[in-house]
């Protein structure tokens, strides 16, 4: 019933509305965790499947950098197809634009996700059961802001509710966005059209009595796709509560500086913290817990860097503290400014000298 090879699909075409301004000039998959494009976390994972021959990106919103970044993650795992929406199509319809080059089993990725999942016993589980579909699953304290998925006792799919009312809730499992899909179904999703996986596609199976079951997923687990999430998986990763790269068997406690960046005598870098390669950390500077320092950014004399996330080539002025804030590539905080709690400046951004946001 099913084939020996597997394809996957990650749907990054979106135009990562919840990230802005960061996502202005940066597609979602591309925006940097550390000192890699996110695009890379899914890959990797991917790849460790070997089933998995090919992947295929599904695009619509700045393709050529999310195209660069995947060539910049260089050799090693499936081969990657690149396939460009020719309008916004949604999550099923960008599965449907894909199946021409789908000849069996298909694992289909959300492009938000980042997760330690096993693949492997996914797909398992989708062929043992003989199913036509598999959606994983994850337990969350609040699942309201997500599509609840509703189990029996066996684990088949028996009711499927995108973002529910309070009066809905009847469950803590909500989709994870990881799918795994029999192409033979796709029949009933309309080509060229915007359609979703979530609240069209989905409950069609439940209504026509597929065989569609689910997979519940207890590790490490996060939609990295608004500012709150973004910052948080930052702070997981450095933690250990998420075993990824660059902190990945590493101290939790202890900061992390490229053997590239220079860090000052006099400067004060404290764990767990990142000073990615090519950073400067100057004199009497300090990098504080929970912060990010990206490539080739400038930390200047005296500056304060606190919990806050700086993307490649920012500058802080000497003496200007940036406190709980996320800062877009190039953006530059002059003398003695300050950047409060909750600020999140887009690339290129300025602040003056003396200011305070």
């Amino acid at each position: 019933m099913y084939s020996d090879r597997v394809k996957a699909i990650l749907l990054v075409g979106g135009f990562g509305t919840r990230l802005r301004p960061l996502t202005l000039r940066t597609p979602k998959a591309v925006v940097p965790i550390f000192d890699r494009p996110f695009l890379h976390y899914q890959l990797d994972l991917l790849a460790r499947l070997p089933e998995i021959d090919e992947v295929i990106l599904s695009l619509n919103y700045q393709p050529d950098a999310i195209e660069r970044a995947a060539a910049e993650r260089g050799a090693g795992g499936p081969r990657i197809r690149y396939l460009v929406e020719p309008q916004p199509l949604g999550t099923g319809g960008a599965v449907k634009f894909a199946a021409p080059h789908l000849d069996g089993t298909v694992v289909v990725f959300n492009g938000d996700v980042l997760t330690a999942i096993d693949l492997r016993a996914v797909v398992d589980l989708h062929r043992s059961r003989g199913a036509r579909a598999t959606v994983v699953l994850t337990p969350v304290e609040n699942p309201s802001a997500y599509g609840l998925v509703e189990t029996d006792a066996d684990g088949n799919v028996r009711a499927f509710r995108e973002k529910p009312d309070p009066d809905q809730i009847t469950c803590d499992t909500i989709n994870a966005g990881i799918y795994v899909l029999e192409p033979a179904t796709f029949d009933r999703i309309p080509s060229g059209t915007k359609y979703s996986i979530e609240r069209r596609y989905f409950p069609s199976l439940v209504d026509r009595g597929e065989n569609f079951v689910a997979y519940v997923e207890r590790g490490y687990w996060i939609d990295i796709g608004t500012i709150e999430k973004y910052v948080q998986v930052h702070r997981d990763i450095m933690s250990g509560r998420c075993a990824a790269h660059p902190f990945a068997g590493r101290a939790a406690e202890a900061p992390l500086i490229d053997p590239a960046a220079g860090v000052a005598a006099g400067a004060r870098v404290e764990g767990p913290s990142f000073v990615g390669a090519g950073a400067r950390v100057a004199a009497g500077a300090a990098v504080m817990a929970n912060s990010v320092v990206g490539a080739n950014a400038a930390v200047g004399e005296n500056a304060v860097v606190d919990g806050s996330i700086l993307w490649p080539d920012c500058v802080i002025g000497a003496g200007a503290t940036v406190r709980g804030a996320v800062l877009g590539r190039r953006s530059r905080v002059e003398d003695n400014a300050v950047v409060g709690p909750g600020a999140v400046l887009g690339d290129d951004s300025v602040v003056t000298a003396y200011s305070t946001t």
